[in-house]
């Protein structure tokens, strides 16, 4: 269980394996951006797409740990825009925590 005190993602991941992120390529280190080129794959040449997402059984590149149990993501500060938009506790995030056998968040950001 998580502390009063922890963020739910902090042990969650779910999201990290549930969905497909793509973005723009002006994100990427290699267009100016801050996201790692070794984790984006192009899709067109405007749009890029997280390492991993876009597997039968997505799980992003960059996710460490384990989902439900401990993770994080390893490029949180450089992490592309679909990510930083995500929010705790949305109807997304509800859905990637059932995907995953995880309870509903009732009050993501409690404290």
């Amino acid at each position: 269980m998580t502390s009063s005190s922890e963020h739910p993602c902090l042990t969650c991941g779910a999201c990290c394996a549930s969905f497909r992120v793509d973005f723009a390529v002006e994100e990427t280190q290699e267009c100016g951006g801050s996201v790692p080129d070794g984790l984006v794959v192009p899709v067109t040449d405007y749009t890029a797409r997280m390492r991993g997402t876009d597997h039968a059984s997505p799980r992003c590149a960059a996710l460490t740990g384990k989902v439900g149990v401990k993770a994080a993501c390893g490029i949180y500060e450089w992490r592309p825009s679909p990510c930083r938009e995500f929010e705790a506790g949305s109807d997304a995030c509800q859905r990637a925590r059932a995907r995953h056998g995880m309870p509903v968040l009732d009050d993501p950001l409690a404290a």
